[in-house]
């Protein structure tokens, strides 16, 4: 984690990283502020229901996102993002003069247009702000860019909720919002006047000043990666599920919990600790680079804790407002808190992985118009929720009653999207494989390419070796395995989804082993991975057999580079064959067992015969079994 950290000190991160976490304080310290004067002061301000204005407020703030991001994405593609970063930070001071003005006259038009124009700020801001994060990060440091972003982000939206609620409180308050707003302004301008430059990708770019049609072609350039596209939907259900729970803390504070001003200031404190520390956490888990196993785990969080939510909370509110000391005495509040605590938490293992995967598998000549069509169907979806959330209160639901409802609902969105996309689940399995029953050690694994064909070849110890070696790299690899095992009723709904080859010998199925041959050839021409165990079995004794001559005929078709790799420690494991009936598998599986996985250097295929590959495995696998 301490590299992520010191990406803060770099001059291609610190000043970024600044910039954006001083213009997500100022976002939320003006529209928290403006909700809490609204949420206890209403009377002085409007007729509309409290919860009405929240809702009203956050659908005003997210709208500028679903109409102008199409224009954004194409100045960010066309213009240094460094210099747009700039420009931006000017518009921000301008808004929030004119915020200003709309305090002193008490009107509520007036600010809800500040709050729109600050929303049209976030969106001229966010194709830069993702966009620019793989021009000036190296892969290996994606993840933890990403995780300080979200993190950031969310401890940015954390004191900028303080900063508002504490300022919206005071004696004259409309002056120090106003004030406050201002310094930071200014405080975001100086800080992206060291953003590095960021070259245009395509500064040769004719503008379309059309937006419907513009948002449609950056929707279809985000199609074209299906992965990119769902991942798009994934990153967007979460700002829906995030923005309707956070809409409705003012209400919840005051007319669920019996709570203060202050009380949803620790609402939405607890929340989004939560995402930060999970953010960060990413890193660690995903050993640095791209691990889409951890989405699933945190859509298994998000419904589960959304629910205990909902039960969790009390059926009435206590007879008349309590003060923090004597809300936080409340038997039900711990347990609130933690939900709140665990919501953020699973947030944040749910949204950094997609972010990274979005720029890591988009076209870097499309890359902010990408990012502008993730940003406009994340409008789209925060939208629609806000409005959802609004007719299910109007119509009678509890917000206990919205928050499982929400719930359920990401259940149902999670597993739609594990069946279109069954790597995220796959992965999800491979990382809760080396997680709990193996600790895996990875050593030398970027000698796997990240791009293009090659033939992956390993000495074969265990039932789960193609488990292993899939956590190990962060490309769907095909696997070539026997049909029996193929066909087991756990692993084959893993092997049938990771699109691996059944094979048998000629002597049992020859049409099944042409059709091998035949599928691995075509992997190859397609430019994916391929692996195989050329020993044709599982190792009785632990040592690595005899490898067969397959190799050479899937070589002549395809001569591609050929990666020998070793495992070990495995044999010992329950799935071994050492392990000769069900009970001395259960005495053999100890949590946690130190698994190695060493990647050897390619050889071409001119050379790359069996004797010469398995000597390659005996060497890096030592005498280690």
């Amino acid at each position: 984690m301490s590299s992520s950290f010191a990406l803060l000190n770099t001059r291609r991160f610190g000043p970024f990283f600044a910039t954006q976490f001083l213009g997500a304080f100022n976002d939320n310290l003006f529209k928290n502020a403006l909700v809490v004067l609204l949420t206890f002061q209403a009377a002085q301000w409007t007729t509309l229901s409290i919860g009405l204005l929240a809702n009203l407020a956050a659908g005003i703030f997210i709208l500028p996102f679903f109409l102008f991001s199409a224009t954004a994405g194409q100045l960010a593609d066309k213009y240094d993002k460094a210099r747009l970063a700039r420009l931006v930070k000017l518009l921000e001071i301008g808004i929030v003069l004119l915020a200003g003005a709309g305090f002193a006259l008490h009107s509520l038009a007036l600010l809800m247009g500040c709050l729109f124009l600050l929303g049209v700020h976030s969106t001229l801001f966010g194709p830069v702000k993702y966009a620019i994060l793989p021009q000036h990060l190296h892969e290996d440091e994606l993840v933890g860019g990403n995780a300080l972003i979200e993190a950031g982000t969310f401890v940015a939206i954390l004191v900028g909720t303080l900063a508002g609620g504490l300022l919206a409180g005071m004696a004259g308050g409309h002056l120090w919002i106003t004030a406050g707003c201002l310094v930071v302004a200014v405080l975001g301008y100086l800080t992206s006047r060291g953003i590095p430059l960021a070259p245009a990708p395509q500064p040769q770019l004719t503008i379309n000043p059309n937006p419907f049609s513009e948002t449609w072609r950056n929707i279809g350039f985000a199609r074209r990666n299906r992965t990119v596209f769902l991942s798009i939907l994934g990153i967007s259900w979460f700002w829906l599920y995030g923005a309707l729970l956070l809409a409705q803390f003012p209400a919840y504070a005051k007319d669920v919990l019996g709570g203060s001003e202050t009380s949803v200031t620790l609402l939405l404190a607890i929340f989004t600790l939560g995402i930060g520390v999970g953010s960060m956490l990413c890193e660690r888990l995903s050993g640095k680079l791209v691990e889409i196993g951890l989405v699933p785990l945190g859509s298994i969080g998000l419904t589960l804790f959304g629910l205990d939510l909902g039960f969790a909370s009390p059926a009435s509110p206590p007879p008349a407002p309590l003060a923090l000391g004597e809300l936080l005495q409340q038997p039900h509040m711990l347990h609130v808190l933690f939900d709140l605590f665990a919501l953020g938490l699973f947030g944040g293992f749910f949204i950094v992985p997609l972010y990274a995967l979005m720029q890591l598998r988009s076209d870097p000549d499309y890359r902010a118009r990408i990012i502008a069509a993730n940003n406009i169907i994340n409008a789209l979806f925060m939208v629609v929720g806000a409005g959802a959330a609004a007719g299910l209160l109007g119509a009678g639901l509890s917000i206990p009653q919205l928050f499982i409802a929400a719930a359920l609902v990401n259940a149902l969105v999670a597993i739609y999207i594990y069946r279109l996309v069954p790597e995220f689940l796959l992965r999800f399995l491979d990382w809760m494989l080396v997680h709990s029953v193996y600790r895996l050690d990875k050593q030398n694994v970027e000698r796997i390419p990240l791009n293009g064909p090659a033939l992956l070849v390993c000495n074969h110890v265990s039932y789960v070796d193609a488990l292993v070696i899939s956590a190990a790299c962060r490309r769907p690899i095909r696997f070539v395995m026997d049909h029996r095992i193929f066909r087991w009723p756990l692993l084959s709904f893993v092997f049938r989804h990771a699109r691996a080859i059944p094979i048998a010998p000629a002597k049992e199925d020859a049409a099944l082993l042409e059709k091998a041959y035949a599928e691995v050839a075509s992997a190859l021409e397609a430019g994916e991975l391929v692996a195989i165990f050329p020993e044709g079995r599982l190792t009785p004794d632990g040592e690595v057999g005899e490898f067969r001559p397959g190799i050479q005929r899937i070589l002549r078709h395809q001569p591609v580079d050929v990666l020998p790799m070793a495992l070990s420690g495995l044999w010992a494991s329950p799935f071994s064959r050492q392990a000769a009936s069900w009970l001395q598998r259960l005495g053999r599986l100890h949590p946690l067992r130190r698994v190695t996985l060493r990647v050897g250097e390619p050889v071409p295929a001119t050379v790359a015969e069996p004797r010469l590959l398995r000597q390659r495995v005996l060497e890096l696998r030592g005498a280690e079994q």
